[in-house]
């Protein structure tokens, strides 16, 4: 049987999107953090991203983590390019949400050696510096981080957030 390239395409594609696949312990937990921080009960270094969705144009949200150090601050998918990623890159805009504060903010991806130099940099110390944030990068799968800053800026998107006007 010869293979047809066409569904080999497919196939790699749907691998591809695999690999971005959100581990099912995930939705759970992100539902009770979204909950809590809905109520203005802070969750570490949680935060509420809302962005329009780029098919729908509804607005989307989802809890990050945004990592906050020497007055800039960033958010990084642990989970590769999920339809968050996709819906901020799309729309380079959002609004980030503390407890009741909401903040307007525009997020710019970090490309190649600059966002290696995030991971390396910023992310594993951050990681290494807290016993617990070491727990939850072993969960999250993360650990890899700390040895391959370039191959984690190749699967896991960074944006530096700045603060925005959100269009309407």
């Amino acid at each position: 049987m010869v293979p047809n390239p066409d569904r080999t395409s497919r196939l790699q594609i749907k691998a591809s999107a695999a690999d971005a696949h959100v581990p099912g312990f995930v939705g759970a937990f992100n539902s009770i953090v979204t909950r809590l921080a809905r109520a203005g009960i802070p969750i570490g270094p949680n935060a509420l991203l809302t962005v329009r969705g780029r098919k729908t144009g509804e607005p989307r949200t989802t809890p990050v983590a945004v990592v906050a150090i020497g007055g800039r601050r960033w958010v990084q998918s642990p989970f590769g390019d999920v339809n968050w990623v996709r819906n901020l890159r799309a729309v380079g805009e959002g609004t980030l949400t503390r407890g009741k504060r909401q903040e307007p903010i525009q997020a710019v991806e970090l490309k190649g050696d600059e966002a290696a130099r995030f991971y390396r940099e910023i992310l594993g110390p951050y990681i290494r510096g807290q016993r617990l944030r070491r727990l939850m990068a072993g969960m999250l799968g993360l650990t890899k981080v700390l040895d391959d800053p370039v191959g984690a800026a190749s699967r896991h998107p960074v944006f530096e957030l700045k603060p925005g006007r959100v269009s309407t």
